[in-house]
């Protein structure tokens, strides 16, 4: 166990010698700087209140963890495993910038924050980020690959600037990193990353009906239900062209993700499958009362209310301050102000 726990720590801080040979093109660059692997930042002890949080809620430092982001909300979450064996939220942050529209990012330098389910390992860490602290998101994954969406270097990290990555400014991300970098000494190889458009309540699926993303985020909608009926990561699968979710399959897990999936040799879930088909039916009834089809008008992303509300109330320059130890410059401050929910395109 000692070698193991050496070994994680090792891949961890040797992500600075590598991580900068192909990460210019997406925009969203998260460089290697000239700074001591060393460098105190990324060896911040967890928050007291928040080593006090899990204790009282029945959590080590050392359990693993899971990660949702939310679009639409601006908000990440990290929970953890508890004594039970189950995960339970720790903490919501609310994200300062993230880029693009809702939706899956498919192309290099369309500015997207991607959508879907990620695996993040030891080595996916950089503790010598340009934004302070970083993790890469792992995009493309598997399914995003074969569909030949192509981007790199999509991360988490600090400040108040995305050109395709979700920034938490640099006190956020330094939480979330210690927090990652103990689940990690304490064994977990790697963590699941869940990425969504929004909360994927009815009320959401309802208004959002009529976007071209839809049936893509219906089967996001599978995911995000395995986790909130079962409160542990889902194995993904991929195969029909989409995520397939804790599924057993004759001869194995599927190897092309665009072909056919072959025969499942489980039923799956019954009270995922029934929470799935109860949204379902919620969703239709809520449409059938008229519910608003919902406009988003955001031209470059969002940013939660709360930094929106200092930025209209003491400009960029003090936002940028107040979320960079380095100042970044908040990206595109016209844009995060915008209200996403305002009729428009």
């Amino acid at each position: 166990m000692v070698r193991k726990r050496n070994t994680l720590l090792q891949k961890l801080f040797r992500f600075s010698t590598v991580s900068a040979l192909a990460i210019f093109m997406s925009g969203c660059v998260s460089t290697v700087l000239d700074v001591p692997v060393a460098d105190n930042k990324a060896n911040q002890p967890i928050k007291a209140s928040l080593i006090s949080d899990m204790s009282r809620r029945k959590m080590a430092p050392a359990d693993p963890i899971l990660i949702r982001i939310f679009k639409d909300e601006s908000e990440l979450e990290i929970w953890k495993r508890d004594r039970s064996g189950r995960y339970a939220l720790l903490k919501t942050f609310p994200m300062c910038r993230w880029s693009g529209k809702l939706g899956p990012k498919t192309r290099n330098g369309d500015r997207q924050a991607p959508e879907g389910f990620y695996t993040v390992s030891a080595g996916m860490l950089n503790p010598n980020s340009q934004y302070y602290l970083s993790f890469n998101l792992g995009y493309p994954n598997k399914l995003e690959s074969a569909l030949g969406y192509s981007g790199e270097a999509l991360m988490v990290h600090g400040a108040c600037s995305s050109s395709g990555c979700f920034a938490l400014t640099d006190a956020g991300v330094a939480e979330i990193y210690s927090v990652i970098r103990e689940a990690i000494k304490g064994g977990q190889s790697s963590f699941q990353v869940q990425a969504f458009p929004f909360r994927m309540t009815p009320e959401n699926m309802a208004k959002n009906r009529s976007d071209p993303n839809y049936d893509f985020w219906t089967n996001l909608k599978q995911g995000y239900d395995n986790f909130e009926v079962t409160s542990r990561p889902s194995k993904v699968s991929y195969c029909g062209r989409r995520y397939v979710f804790d599924a057993e399959f004759e001869g194995g897990d599927p190897r092309d993700p665009l072909a056919a999936c072959p025969p499942l040799l489980n039923s799956g879930n019954a009270a995922v499958a029934a929470r799935d088909d109860a949204d379902a039916r919620k969703t239709q009834a809520l449409l059938a009362a008229g519910t608003p089809i919902e406009a988003h008008a955001y031209s470059d992303g969002g940013m939660h209310p709360s930094f929106r509300k200092l930025l209209q109330s003491r400009g960029a320059a003090a936002l940028a301050k107040k979320t960079s130890l380095d100042d970044v410059p908040i990206s595109r401050p016209e844009a995060a102000l915008a209200d996403p929910h305002s009729p428009g395109e």
